[in-house]
């Protein structure tokens, strides 16, 4: 993906957890831009404190073109969401197992598809925020997860982007596209995120 602007390096974080910032790529005036929002979309509409918004940090590829939080997002504002990877964990509460999702073929990045939406408090501060859109699992993702974020090739990020693409290309990634394994019940714990061994693979 080509970005718009200077280069930038961004932090390299490992346990990036909903309602705080992640990086979203979206289709600007002057083409694709990289903007740090919050993950957990606001609509622009919304009229109750922000600590009262829903869960947003998935949209439904099933419902995301009816669902009121996020249907005029899929018409208008769509966003790709890079990461190198994602968690989903396995077993009992209390004991639960984190696995890490990454690409097989080790491409640094996987371009989840997203929804971002800008939303004014009541004092006129604007804030830019975005959700992750999910889809059922494939087989292979099932005894992981009932839902997993949609991954896009690069074929499908400019239909995406433009609004060209409907609900057709949410589809699961192909069993072939991911690799897995157990990562540091460390993983956990909210708000550890500069710690890069979080991701090495668990004994």
């Amino acid at each position: 993906m080509s970005i718009i602007g200077p280069r930038r390096n961004l932090r390299a974080r490992y346990n990036i957890a909903p309602t705080t910032t992640v990086e979203a790529v979206r289709q600007g005036e002057e083409g694709r831009e990289i903007v740090p929002m919050r993950w957990g979309l606001v609509p622009m509409w919304w009229k109750k404190p922000l600590k009262s918004v829903p869960a947003t940090f998935n949209a439904r590829a099933e419902t995301v073109a009816e669902k009121p939080m996020f249907r005029d997002a899929f018409k208008k504002r769509r966003c790709i969401i890079p990461a190198s990877g994602f968690y989903e964990w396995t077993g009992e509460k209390g004991d639960k197992q984190p696995h890490l999702f990454t690409a097989a073929d080790d491409a640094p990045v996987l371009a989840i598809a997203g929804l971002w939406d800008r939303w004014s408090d009541p004092d006129g501060e604007q804030m830019l925020s975005c959700t992750m859109v999910v889809t059922e699992p494939s087989d292979w993702m099932e005894p992981y997860h009932d839902r997993m974020p949609v991954i896009l090739d690069g074929k499908q990020i400019d239909a995406w982007l433009d609004g060209s693409a409907g609900t057709e290309i949410l589809k699961p990634a192909e069993e072939s596209a991911l690799k897995e394994f157990p990562v540091s019940k460390r993983v956990n714990k909210v708000g550890n995120d500069d710690d890069p061994t979080l991701i090495e693979e668990a004994a």
